[in-house]
């Protein structure tokens, strides 16, 4: 199979910075393929991801998965024109093994190879359902291990970073709260569903908005005295021998989360004058965070871009996105001896 270059570069990408293998392939900004092979099944019973277990679960899925996804696109591996891969950031031993695994792969097939950062890649993720991306933009990145605000003045070199979280990030409390509640891990899905079926009634905190907090921390987020309130909320209702309110409890928390975060993006749209906001990341996934943003920004006359739900959690269509567009760009490759770097910072966009 031949290359259109009408279409755009041909990329294979890779993703494994936590716990979920994927591959995705892509031509320009059509996704022709993305397999993932996650490993949650076997991080549930710890109530989190076990690195180790997580390294060896990418190690067995890698071969098959790269397989499926060249065999659901209908090309060869030599029909590609470059490989992308998370260069970080993400847990050490998962990012090495896909980094192997991308040098390998390269190598074999003479193909130049680029180490990309993983949160510009759930940036670029959102060209494959709306096109390219206008720049600047401001993104809103959150999951289970990021929860960042970013100026995008060009996707293939130029991220400024806004705010992130100085504790607990977005997922990660969405995790803690669900193990609270008795609700299975991961714990965003669980959460979303028992909050349709709750009010949101508790008036839990909302971390880093008070005034004295806008003045140094005007973009960041702050969610581990949210999980406490949860925590204390919870336990007293048990010490008073009372039920505890499942889907109220998860309305509540919910909202808190979803009101924080879209507030602070829009505020972040406002105040840089930009009038694009993409949200991506896992807790993107999140139905109240979705209606929540897309109600303000149509308030403030700001498009708003969010990608479907499986595209939002980790994979390797959005490795693969980020790739295309650093080939479309003229971005210089890198090279076989590339690093992996677990805190790799948003400001490099390539490894």
């Amino acid at each position: 199979m031949k290359t259109d270059p009408l279409a755009g570069p041909l990329v294979l990408g890779i993703e494994t910075s936590c716990d979920e293998t994927g591959v995705g392939i892509v031509r320009g900004h059509t996704l022709l393929a993305d397999e993932v092979a996650s490993s949650v099944a076997e991080h549930a019973r710890f109530g989190g991801v076990v690195p180790e277990v997580a390294s060896r679960a990418h190690f067995e899925a890698m071969v098959p998965t790269v397989q499926r996804a060249l065999d659901t696109a209908g090309i060869a591996l030599a029909d590609v024109d470059a490989i992308a891969v998370t260069a970080g950031p993400g847990l050490a031993g998962a990012l090495l093994v896909g980094v192997a695994a991308a040098k390998a792969y390269a190598l074999a097939a003479g193909k130049p190879i680029y180490g990309v950062n993983h949160l510009a890649a759930h940036v670029a993720v959102d060209t494959l359902e709306h096109g390219p991306l206008p720049e600047p933009a401001i993104a809103l990145l959150v999951s289970g291990g990021h929860s960042s605000l970013l100026k995008v003045d060009d996707l293939a070199g130029r991220v400024e970073p806004l705010g992130a979280t100085i504790d607990d990030a977005a997922g990660e409390a969405f995790d803690k709260v669900a193990r609270l509640l008795g609700l299975p891990f991961p714990g965003g899905p669980p959460i979303d569903r028992a909050a349709r079926d709750g009010q949101i009634v508790i008036p839990f905190p909302r971390g880093l908005t008070a005034a004295r907090d806008l003045v140094e921390h005007r973009f960041d987020f702050s969610f581990s005295g949210l999980k406490t309130a949860v925590a204390r909320w919870v336990e007293a209702r048990q010490r008073a021998g009372e039920p505890v309110p499942v889907n109220d409890v998860a309305a509540s928390f919910q909202e808190a989360v979803c009101d924080v975060l879209t507030n602070k993006a829009v505020d972040a749209c406002l105040d840089s004058g930009v009038r694009t906001l993409v949200i991506g990341g896992g807790v993107a996934a999140n139905s109240r965070i979705r209606a929540l943003a897309q109600e303000r920004c149509d308030r403030h006359g700001i498009t708003l871009r969010v990608p479907r739900p499986g595209l939002c959690t980790d994979n390797g269509a959005m490795v693969a996105a980020l790739g295309a567009h650093l080939v479309a760009a003229g971005a210089a490759p890198g090279h076989l001896g590339l690093p992996t770097d677990s805190a790799m910072p948003i400001t490099l966009v390539t490894a």
